[in-house]
């Protein structure tokens, strides 16, 4: 099954140490590409990614966690004691000497710049494993998303598929015209370069079995009829491996097969029929854009 490139969730989780909030966001990319931010995890961020890319093979992947530690266990509260009792000792003296008492609040204490200092530990192995596993379930909405972005993505394609098919297919009955076509074109050529006598059939014939060679759509049409089948295998749902860059490679194939159709072409209807390929071909290209 093919996989779309962009999707969204965002979920919370608890556990009697961690209150968790998970977003995760997948866009477009040609490679698989990781943006992390929010509050520092350590070398668990190494695991999500890790995990993250067994699931997610092509695609920037936005992480976003917002972690609070409920229990005083995770906390690190310090107090510089020598810098608070230099502040104190400071305070008292000029009490003395002025002769009028000053206080200072808690708060304002507080704002004194590295006089505390309070941070969230570093996960244990407990609170570490709950994150993964919030990532995981988080990371399941996402890929359910891609599937089935993938699964439209895949119909869409299915139906500019059958319409190339049916495009090829009269450019290949219109081609079989094409040498009489030729060969009537020649005939009237000629005889206007010699006033109107008759040509020779065997310079007529020789002529037009060169030009019917030169402007054979044979190879392309079958070029054409082989990279729809290559592409439509790769549609299938017993794939498991990211197919948008066989995509997107199969469809400038096909794009440049098209515009040789249209340069070879003597017949308008031809030409029309290779237009209107292109035209699919067009949609196409910006669909397989966004499969994985």
């Amino acid at each position: 099954m093919i996989l779309g490139m962009t999707g969204f969730a965002e979920r919370s989780f608890s556990s009697p140490a961690l209150r968790v909030k998970v977003s995760v966001k997948t866009l477009n990319h040609r490679f698989f590409d990781w943006s992390y931010k929010g509050a520092p995890i350590g070398g668990a961020e190494s695991r999500l990614r890790s995990a993250c890319q067994k699931r997610v093979r092509r695609g920037r992947v936005e992480v976003y966690l917002d972690l609070v530690s409920l229990s005083p266990e995770g906390w690190d509260f310090t107090v510089n004691e020598g810098l608070l009792e230099k502040i104190l000792t400071t305070l008292d003296r000029v009490s003395r000497r002025t002769g009028r008492r000053l206080e200072v609040s808690l708060d304002s204490l507080l704002r004194v710049p590295q006089l505390v200092e309070a941070g969230r530990r570093a996960l244990g192995p407990k609170d570490a494993a709950f994150l993964e596993r919030c990532f995981e379930r988080t990371l399941d909405d996402v890929v359910a998303l891609r599937r089935r972005e993938g699964r439209e993505t895949a119909r869409q394609l299915r139906a500019h598929l059958a319409a190339v098919r049916r495009a090829v297919a009269r450019a290949e009955a219109r081609s079989r015209r094409q040498p009489g076509l030729l060969k009537a074109k020649i005939r009237k050529r000629l005889l206007e370069l010699n006033g109107g006598t008759p040509v020779a059939e065997a310079k007529l014939a020789e002529e037009a079995s060169f030009l019917a060679q030169r402007y054979d759509l044979a190879e392309e049409i079958g070029r054409l009829k082989t990279h729809l089948d290559s592409f439509e295998a790769l549609l299938s749902p017993k794939l498991g491996e990211p197919v948008g860059r066989q995509l997107d490679f199969l469809a400038q194939e096909l794009n440049r097969e098209a515009n040789t159709l249209a340069s070879k072409s003597q017949d308008v209807r031809i030409t029309r029929e290779s237009l209107a390929i292109k035209n699919e071909l067009e949609s196409m290209r910006q669909h397989v854009q966004n499969v994985e």
